[in-house]
């Protein structure tokens, strides 16, 4: 194991003096962002996120969580209007909260995942109709007359030309500024951006979660694309959170540092590339503001090669 004895000697700086500036700026297409954004998934519940069911988040909390992530600098929020629990939404709620919007705020939403009225997972959109509806459910939920950023979700490796060309329509009409995608393959990237331009995918990705895209999200980067994974913090979790012991690498990391191992985790994808952005979600204020800290912790070389080693095994185990 690569030794980590270059350990910090002074105390590490309290997270709330840390804003998101400290995690650097990416453009989106033409709009400047904060490396270290903020997810609504986890915003309208506790527990397991995107269920039945589920048991509501304290309006008020949801509410104070997202005038904090803007005070600490947060200007990237991403959002969906399949993001909801019994009494709240995800949209409703960055609308009550930060409309009227600052003019540097950017909204990035998805479509294609349905749920219905239970919270039940539906068909995904294909059609045309299907697809504007949903633009059009995000456009009034969030109080807006176009969506800054709509990113295409895919299930499965057919082609998206169709689906793409509906929402490249819908940008050309004005109802959204910038395109990207999510969960797909380099394959669904050069389909898409030979209809339209793609400023962002987002893609499960982080340590020891899908080693075999290190090429995919450096090529990203390569064509001024950002880079946004989801579940960086979670792993193997997904949805339902960070449910598995914390591997003794990233451990050492974090004791190293003074932080946690999530925002060792979090560190460690802003690492991967200057255009890697991170969208981590949370309901509660001190892991809110340890996530937007975790965007000025630097890891050293030998911290890297060790959680390196850890990315790369989980491709050979």
């Amino acid at each position: 194991m690569t030794s980590t004895s270059s350990a910090r000697t002074t105390a590490p700086v309290a997270t709330s003096t840390i804003t998101a500036a400290a995690s650097g700026r990416w453009t989106l297409g033409d709009l400047p962002v904060s490396r270290v954004g903020f997810g609504t998934m986890r915003l309208p519940q506790t527990g397991e996120a995107l269920v039945p069911r589920a048991v509501p988040r304290d309006r008020a909390a949801a509410l104070a969580v997202l005038r904090r992530a803007v005070d600490l600098g947060v200007n990237h929020i991403d959002t969906a209007a399949f993001y909801f629990s019994p009494l709240r939404s995800a949209n409703e709620l960055i609308n009550s909260t930060l409309a009227p919007y600052a003019d540097d705020l950017v909204i990035t939403t998805k479509v294609g995942p349905a749920r219905d009225r239970t919270g039940a997972w539906a068909p995904h959109a294909r059609t045309p109709e299907a697809l504007r509806g949903q633009v059009e459910e995000n456009l009034r939920q969030l109080g807006r007359d176009h969506l800054d950023v709509v990113n295409l979700r895919i299930v499965g490796t057919e082609s998206i030309a169709e689906r793409f060309g509906v929402l490249a329509e819908l940008r050309r009409a004005g109802l959204i500024r910038h395109l990207g995608l999510s969960n797909v393959t380099p394959a669904h990237l050069a389909e898409a951006r030979a209809i339209a331009p793609v400023v962002c995918v987002q893609n499960r990705y982080g340590i020891g979660v899908r080693p075999e895209d290190d090429a995919f999200v450096q090529d990203c980067g390569a064509q001024g694309i950002a880079f946004v994974p989801f579940y960086s913090i979670a792993a193997a979790g997904g949805q339902g959170g960070a449910i598995v012991a914390e591997p003794a690498e990233v451990l050492a990391v974090a004791q190293a540092h003074g932080v946690s191992p999530a925002q060792v985790r979090l560190a460690w994808t802003l690492h991967r590339g200057p255009h890697v952005l991170a969208i981590p979600g949370t309901g509660d204020l001190g892991h809110l503001a340890a996530n937007v800290a975790a965007g000025a912790l630097r890891l050293s070389e030998d911290e890297l090669a060790l959680l390196e080693g850890l990315h790369r095994s989980a491709a050979t185990g």
